[in-house]
């Protein structure tokens, strides 16, 4: 069986989240499906799928933290790209503490740079950060 990197994972996570705001609620079989369309061999890498259950079952909170941190955003103006993005890294900050915060970060920016707008690299980086010292978490 093959393993994948986090890094990788955390693409994946960010293009299946991308379909999932088009395609409804989150489904656990929609991992399986997501998975299938890369005709990869082997199981879906547990770390996406921690990432992608993560998120959808605290979506709501993470919601919260962005909101909170944006200021003149809404949500739902933000792009989807910047919006996934952001609930992936937050989910990382506040639940996967054996990772570092500023690897969490850096990835996240350096994914915003490649699939977001130009201006996406700085917005999430200042979004993260103040989530990052609002749980207390050093770098």
């Amino acid at each position: 069986m093959a393993v994948y990197s986090r890094s990788r994972c955390r693409e994946w996570a960010l293009q299946f989240l991308y379909q999932g705001e088009f395609s409804g609620p989150w489904q656990p079989e929609a991992v399986e499906r997501f998975w299938s369309h890369f005709q990869i061999e082997g199981a879906v890498p547990a770390y996406l799928k921690e990432l992608v259950a993560g998120v959808a079952s605290h979506l709501d909170e993470l919601d919260a933290f962005i909101v909170r941190f944006s200021e003149h955003w809404r949500l739902e103006r933000m792009t989807v790209v910047d919006r996934n993005l952001l609930r992936l890294a937050i989910y990382e900050l506040l639940y996967q503490p054996q990772i570092p915060p500023k690897v969490v970060i850096n990835e996240a920016v350096e994914m915003a740079k490649r699939y977001g707008s130009e201006t996406s690299g700085a917005f999430i980086n200042g979004i993260l950060d103040q989530v990052r010292l609002s749980v207390g978490r050093e770098v």
